[in-house]
C-alpha cells in the first residue's frame, strides 16, 4: 500500500518540477491521516537508508579538511547564534500566549531551540547528489558543517542519557589498522554482486561494532566509510550503493508523517517555525563570510543548510522518553522537519541562477577570503575548454587533442585529480564551472567551443544558463543518457546533444571495424 502511495505522490512531485521527497513527505501524513498503520519494516528500512547514507558520506570525506578551523569554528557558532536568537523568541511566546503548547521552562525553550539548530543531512545529501555537487566547495562546507552537527548530538546524547562509552572503546582506534587488510578485500570483490554486499557489510557492520562498546551506532557507519576513503575503489563502492540509499530512504520520508497527527494548533507553531528559515540562512550566510568563505560558497551553503534536521527529531524524541517535553513538541518538530525540507527542495533549483543575477548585490559583502579557495585560473591560447573529466571527458581529451593539439583544456572541480592529471601531462585547470564568477575571468572571446561532459543535467542547465548571460559567442556541446535529456539542453541553448549510450556502440563499431580493415 504504502509503496504505490510513495510512488503515485513522488511522481505527482516530479510532474510539477518539484523534488520526489516532497510527494514523499506528503505522502507520509496523507497515509498517517488515512488511518494507515506503519508496518515494522518500514522503519527498518528507514533506519537502514539513514545508516547507508552516513556510511557513503563518510566514503567521501577527506579527515583533513574535516578539520579545517572555518568548519568547526563556523559551525558552532552558528548553533549558538541560532539559540541566542531563537531562545528569546521561544521565551516571548511562553509568556504573551496562554496556550499549553507554549507552557514551557526555561530548560525546555533552551532543549526545543537546540533541536531547530541541526541542519537535515538526508536533505542536504540528496540535494547535493542530486545536482552531483557532493565535491563541490559548497558542498564540501555543508557536509563539514552536518558532520560536527551530528559529533554535537552524539556528546547531547551521551549528557542526556548519562550512558558513557566503555573503557573498550578505545580499542576502536585500532580500526586504523585493518585500512591496508579492507582495501586488499575491496580490489577482490570484483565488479559485481560482491562490491553492494561488501559495501553492506561494513555499513552494518560499524553500528554493531560501535553499540557493543557503548557507542552511538550510526557514528559507526560514518567511520566505517571514512576508513575507504580514497581508496581507488571507493567511488565504484559508492556508486553500487546509490540506488539501494535513495530507495530505502523513501521509508525515511514516509516515516516522517507517522510520527502523530497534528492539531491545527500544532500546524500554525510549525508554520511560523518555518517562515524563521530566511532568519537561520542569513546567520549561515554571515557566519560563513565572517570566517573568510567566498560569497558563492557561503550563499549555496547557506542556502542548502536553511532547514531543520531529523537529528533534531532525535534530540526531541529522547527528551520526551525523559519527560523533558511534551509530545506535542515532537508532532512540532516533526511538521517543520518537513516544511523545512520542501523549501529547501525547491528553492536550490534556483541557487545558481540567484547568484548569477544578484551577484552585483552580493558584491557589498565581499571580504578577504583564503586564496586556496579561488579554484579559476587564467586560460590561455586555448580553443576548446572540456568541462567535467571523468572517463567520457577525458577521453573527449585525447580525441581533441589529436586534432587540435595544444588547444585543449580540461576543467575538473577535484584539486586532487586535476593535479593527477597535470602530473599525467594534461593540461588542466582546477574550477567549477557552476561559479559565474570562473566564467567571468575566463577568456571566453578565445573559446570556440566548450564540452561540457558532466554526469548531471542540472549542473549543465545551470552552465548554460551562466553563460548565455556572459561575453561567450561559441559553440555549447553537451553529452546526455536520455532523449528528453537531449531535447531540453538543446532547448536551452546547447548547439548539439550526443547521446551517452549510442555515442559508445557508434565508437565501438569504428574501432572494430577499423581493426578489421586493418588486419
Amino acid at each position: 500500500m504504502w509503496i504505490l502511495v510513495a510512488f503515485i505522490f513522488g511522481f505527482i512531485a516530479k510532474q510539477i518540477t518539484l523534488p520526489p521527497l516532497v510527494g514523499y513527505l506528503i505522502a507520509g501524513f496523507l497515509l498517517h491521516a488515512s488511518g494507515v498503520t506503519p508496518e515494522p519494516t518500514l522503519e527498518m528500512l528507514a533506519d537502514l537508508g539513514i545508516t547507508l547514507m552516513l556510511f557513503t558520506i563518510g566514503l567521501k570525506i577527506d579527515f583533513r579538511q574535516l578539520m579545517r578551523p572555518q568548519l568547526w569554528s563556523g559551525t558552532f557558532i552558528h548553533m549558538s547564534g541560532w539559540m541566542i536568537l531563537l531562545l528569546p523568541l521561544i521565551i516571548l511566546c511562553t509568556t504573551t500566549l496562554s496556550h499549553s503548547l507554549f507552557d514551557l521552562s526555561l530548560s525546555q525553550s533552551a532543549i526545543i531551540a537546540f533541536a531547530f539548530s541541526f541542519s537535515s543531512t538526508v536533505c542536504v545529501i540528496k540535494i547535493l547528489e542530486d545536482n552531483a555537487e557532493l565535491k563541490s566547495k559548497h558542498g564540501d562546507l555543508a557536509v563539514g558543517v552536518l558532520i560536527w552537527q551530528d559529533i554535537a548530538a552524539v556528546l547531547f546524547l551521551f549528557f542526556a542519557t548519562g550512558k558513557s562509552p566503555s573503557l573498550w572503546a578505545f580499542s576502536l582506534l585500532g580500526l586504523w589498522f585493518l585500512r591496508p587488510l579492507l582495501k586488499r578485500m575491496m580490489a577482490s570483490s570484483g565488479h559485481g554482486e560482491l562490491i553492494p554486499l561488501y559495501g553492506f557489510l561494513l555499513a552494518l557492520g560499524g553500528p554493531e561494532l560501535f553499540e557493543l562498546v557503548d557507542m552511538k551506532g550510526d557514528l559507526g557507519a560514518l567511520v566505517m566509510g571514512m576508513l575507504l576513503a580514497g581508496l581507488p575503489k571507493s567511488n565504484e563502492l559508492y556508486k553500487s550503493l546509490m540506488s539501494f540509499k535513495d530507495l530505502f530512504l523513501i521509508c525515511f520520508f514516509l516515516s516522517i508523517g507517522f510520527t502523530a497527527l497534528p492539531t491545527l494548533e500544532m500546524w500554525l507553531v510549525a508554520l511560523g517555525l518555518t517562515i524563521l528559515l530566511p532568519i537561520k540562512l542569513l546567520l549561515f550566510f554571515f557566519v560563513f563570510n565572517a570566517v573568510g568563505l567566498r560569497l558563492r560558497t557561503s550563499f549555496l551553503s547557506a542556502l542548502l543548510l536553511a532547514n531543520y534536521s531529523e537529528f533534531g527529531l532525535i534530540v526531541a524524541s529522547l527528551s520526551v522518553d525523559q519527560n523533558w517535553l511534551s509530545h506535542e513538541w515532537l508532532v512540532i518538530i516533526a511538521l517543520s522537519t518537513t516544511h523545512s525540507m520542501v523549501f529547501s527542495s525547491i528553492i536550490y533549483k534556483f541557487a545558481h541562477r540567484i547568484y548569477a543575477n544578484k551577484k552585483d548585490a552580493f558584491s557589498r559583502f565581499e571580504r578577504p577570503c583564503d586564496t586556496s579557495q579561488q579554484t579559476f585560473l587564467p586560460i590561455k591560447d586555448k580553443e576548446v575548454l572540456i568541462v567535467g573529466m571523468g572517463r567520457v571527458g577525458k577521453g573527449a581529451y585525447h580525441e581533441a587533442e589529436r586534432d587540435l593539439p595544444g588547444k585543449i583544456c580540461g576543467v575538473e572541480l577535484d584539486p586532487k585529480r586535476a593535479q593527477g592529471f597535470k602530473e599525467q601531462g594534461i593540461n588542466i585547470i582546477c574550477g567549477d564551472g557552476d561559479d559565474i564568477e570562473f566564467w567571468e575571468q575566463a577568456p571566453l572571446s578565445d573559446i570556440k567551443l566548450i564540452m561540457l561532459a558532466l554526469p548531471s543535467v542540472n549542473e549543465m542547465k545551470n552552465i548554460i544558463y551562466q553563460l548565455k548571460h556572459t561575453s561567450y559567442s561559441g559553440k555549447i556541446s553537451v553529452i546526455a543518457q536520455y532523449e528528453d535529456q537531449q531535447k531540453e539542453l538543446m532547448g536551452l541553448g546547447a548547439d548539439i546533444a550526443f547521446n551517452y549510450y549510442a555515442e559508445v556502440g557508434t565508437g565501438f563499431a569504428e574501432e572494430s571495424i577499423h581493426l578489421l580493415k586493418g588486419q
